[in-house]
């Protein structure tokens, strides 16, 4: 008889410690319902398993400390214990699974490693080995909506497909189960689809990657085999580590942004998890009306803190050292742990919107004109007119109509392939294209407000320093992807910048200008060459490379500080050349701080060498951000 017996601590580890000669087993594993129904859904319970020479029980759990039975299986009315061999994806993060069947009803069970369900199965078969119920065969794989998946058979009771070894003991290894090694992922958002190649998600279910090769779009199967295509913005690989899955995680928030949700929250110990400033960190920030005098409103923000072990642990405060984030948060759950208060409701806002995909459909370039309804004309800009769309009647679009002669279309739809496949939270998605006939059309996602230039000039006088700051970093941000993809961009300002939900800015228009037939805009001596925002190398000799950029990316920070102005307003083209050309630069913004207008300066130094790259901006900006808070 195996005298092994593990519990937990508060943390939800496991710990192994001899207790008491009854108990074999004592583990918190994870309990799959019992389908009843043929249809029946499958849910997944966390529960304290407890096995004795004469019961396998198991219990709810909460804190750590056992609570109330769930229920319980006689030992001697086991007819089998086996793992499961599957290709079904589970739902809970315990991927080893394995079968208890006993009288007519089987209990699937989730271990959280391999060796714990061998441990389990071999204590079982031991404590069961003399039972006269045993069945000769059984089932191999899950019954799933109503068939087996190992035989395909339709009827729950029938017999099973392999023979059952019920004597398997003495530690002999059980066999590796085909999932093992394969990777896993989360859907993070709901996805419905009628495209017979992709699949619908569901979030918060777990689905097998079988191909990632293509960046936007993933190869999956889901838990009942169906294989289909899924938008890779939509799921994220599993792993403990990985904080996406978690309710209490904030990506890409800063500090005033996270105060504001937690204020709005206004329950004591609203808590989340976001990035710090600092790359690879993370900040706990939790309100509390427990600090000063009179229950001041606050909200206190820790840093998540390593220690120098190889790999490193975390923690917040030094007495409590844990071997992931997840780990932590638990703990400080359910104890304060040196923390103001302890962490009780999680707030998480960036899920609430759905992500944009990378095209309207898998492997769909062209768009079918007919399933788009027009609504109206939102705008125009040297490429043609913009109008608002529906498409397909549920999610809207804006359709940019290219004017004949305007562009170079053989160059362009190739070139459209490649920027459908670049896809980032801050670039405007390009959804599909229409080239069969003239007008050739563009299908861009909608961003509620337009552009950044006339958001700018609406609301002139209300813009803080804060909201500037971070429309600068979502632009940074954009061109920060841009640049490491080796993409220029040729024509940013702030016309060629979108601003949508929560004020989100992103990037529009990038590399469109190579393929301009306009004399008049593709010339520096033209009327409507962007001079004003162009880097001297580019006036001067046409040399475009990111360093060009980031000299707009100069001016447009000015334009989003000077609230919609334009640059060099009172000189033409060529008075802007001279005085660029002979050392003189922007006026400092009213809005601007010192910092602010250093950055501005430090894009527009004279040799493109010397200027900053967007990813060193994108650390400058980030770092001015949380000063400002």
């Amino acid at each position: 008889m195996i005298s092994l017996e593990s519990t937990c601590d508060s943390t939800g580890q496991s710990l192994t410690y001899q207790m008491n000669h009854s108990v074999i087993l004592r583990q918190i594993l994870t309990k799959r319902s019992q389908q009843k129904r043929r249809t029946s859904p499958a849910n997944f319970k966390s529960r304290v398993f407890i096995l004795t020479p004469t019961s396998l029980n198991y219990y709810e759990h909460r804190n750590g400390k056992v609570r109330s039975l769930r229920g319980f299986v006689e030992v001697a009315r086991i007819k089998c214990v086996e793992i499961v061999t599957t290709d079904v994806a589970s739902r809970c993060r315990n991927k080893y699974a394995f079968q208890v069947l006993h009288e007519n009803y089987f209990l699937y069970i989730f271990a959280p490693d391999r060796e714990s369900r061998q441990q389990w199965v071999l204590a079982l078969k031991e404590v069961s080995k003399n039972n006269h119920c045993m069945i000769p065969k059984y089932h191999t794989n899950f019954w799933v909506e109503g068939r087996w998946r190992c035989c395909g058979q339709t009827e729950k009771m029938a017999a099973g497909c392999t023979v059952y070894d019920p004597s398997m003991s003495g530690g002999k290894p059980l066999p590796p189960t085909p999932e093992d090694n394969r990777d896993w992922s989360v859907a993070l958002y709901d996805y419905k689809t009628e495209d017979s190649k992709e699949l619908a998600l569901r979030s918060g279910e777990e689905y097998l990657l079988l191909d990632t090769s293509e960046p936007n779009w993933w190869k999956v199967q889901d838990k009942n085999g169906h294989i289909g295509y899924a938008p890779s913005s939509y799921l994220t690989k599993q792993s403990e580590d990985n904080l996406l899955t978690y309710e209490w995680y904030n990506r890409n928030i800063n500090r005033h942004h996270a105060e504001k949700l937690l204020i709005a929250r206004g329950k004591e110990g609203a808590f989340m998890v976001r990035d710090s400033r600092q790359a690879g960190m993370y900040t706990v920030s939790i309100f509390t009306k427990s600090l000063g005098e009179g229950s001041i409103h606050a909200v206190k923000h820790y840093h998540i803190r390593e220690t120098n072990d190889c790999p490193p642990k975390f923690y917040l405060a030094e007495k409590f050292v844990f071997a992931t984030i997840p780990q932590l948060i638990i703990y400080h759950q359910h104890n304060c742990g040196g923390l103001v208060t302890r962490l009780r409701h999680p707030v998480c806002s960036w899920k609430e919107a759905t992500p944009v995909t990378a095209g309207l459909s898998y492997g769909k370039f062209e768009i079918d004109p007919t399933s788009l309804t027009f609504i109206q004309e939102i705008g125009s800009g040297q490429f043609g007119v913009v109008k608002l769309a529906s498409w397909q009647g549920t999610r809207k679009v804006a359709v940019k109509m290219i004017r004949e002669d305007m562009m170079s279309e053989e160059d362009f739809v190739e070139e459209a392939k490649i920027l459908m496949r670049m896809s980032h939270p801050k670039l405007v998605q390009l959804l599909g294209v229409y080239t069969q006939h003239t007008p050739i059309f563009l299908v861009f996602e909608y961003m509620e407000y337009g552009s950044l230039s006339e958001f700018l000039r609406r609301n002139k006088g209300t813009l803080t320093r804060c909201t500037a700051l971070g429309m600068s970093q979502d632009v940074c941000e954009g061109m920060e992807y841009l640049e490491a993809s080796n993409f220029i961009h040729r024509d940013l300002a702030a016309r060629n910048c979108l601003v949508g939900e929560s004020l989100v800015v992103k990037v529009s228009d990038f590399g469109m200008t190579r393929f301009v037939l306009d004399d008049q805009y593709t010339s520096s001596s033209g009327s409507k060459f962007p001079v004003k925002w162009s880097a001297p190398e580019v006036f001067q000799y046409g040399r475009y490379s990111s360093k060009s950029d980031v000299w707009a990316f100069g001016v447009l920070v000015w334009e989003i500080f000077s609230e919609g102005k334009t640059p060099f307003e009172h000189l033409s083209n060529a008075d802007a050349v001279k005085e660029v050309s002979s050392g003189f630069r922007l006026f400092k913004p009213k809005l601007a701080t010192e910092k602010v207008y250093q950055l501005m300066n430090n894009c527009w130094l004279e040799k493109p060498d010397a200027r900053p790259s967007f990813n060193h901006l994108m650390k400058e900006i980030t770092d001015l951000v949380e000063s400002e808070m």
